[in-house]
């Protein structure tokens, strides 16, 4: 196929980029719009992303794989929005505040995407180990901060690090995604307020606030 300005490997990558870039946002949009996982057929997201059947399976082993990497995509994102609480140092409410409403704003932007991972998760064992893995990373960024303000004598030490970081990552998940599926949804300056105190009080000692 004559692809213009053939320069030698140029053209294919930026081709399997806008290809890989269009499945992906096609995928989203049809999750967006209410199809569940289950329901998605490879041959509509192919015919959306302007591709053959055939074509999808040179980009993406299978369904699992396509919803694997719009998920790493996307936990990227959150990640880089959590990273300023993560490097700083201190009981500043503010930095622990914003971090966690960029996080929820993107909860609900991803919405979609995100309750199909957590759903297929639950029956897929290659998902599940790959979601743990993911969340298994913000767990370890966490336990590093607490760590950090633990040796500085402004976190209670007498927990260990690494189980408050597991239980407040995990409840965070766990709440942002009940958040999706209720019917009835909080305000999301509620959550936020109610999800900043909790781990404000489970990191830092009650006599140890930078106020």
């Amino acid at each position: 196929m004559g692809t213009p300005k053939a320069r030698r490997g140029e053209p294919a990558t930026q081709r399997r980029a806008a290809i890989e870039a269009a499945v992906l946002r096609t995928t989203e949009q049809l999750l967006g719009e209410g199809h569940s996982y289950a329901d998605l057929n490879v041959e509509r997201i192919a015919r959306g992303a302007g591709i053959s059947r055939t074509a999808f399976y040179f980009y993406f082993a299978d369904k699992r794989a396509l919803l694997m990497r719009l998920t790493a995509g996307v936990s990227e994102l959150l990640y880089e929005r959590a990273q300023a609480w993560w490097q700083e140092e201190g009981a500043d409410t503010g930095e622990l505040h914003a971090a966690l409403t960029q996080v929820g704003e993107l909860y609900n932007e991803h919405g979609a995407l995100l309750r199909a991972i957590v759903e297929v998760s639950t029956y897929d064992d290659e998902v599940a180990v790959f979601w743990r893995a993911i969340v298994g990373r913000f767990v370890e960024a966490t336990r590093g901060r607490i760590e950090r303000e633990q040796a500085a004598g402004r976190a209670d030490d007498a927990l260990e690090a690494g189980a408050v970081a597991f239980s407040l990552v995990w409840m965070t998940e766990r709440t942002l995604y009940e958040q999706m599926v209720q019917e009835r949804p909080m305000t999301g300056e509620a959550l936020m307020d109610a999800l900043t105190a909790i781990w404000e009080r489970s990191v830092f000692s009650h006599n140890h606030h930078d106020h």
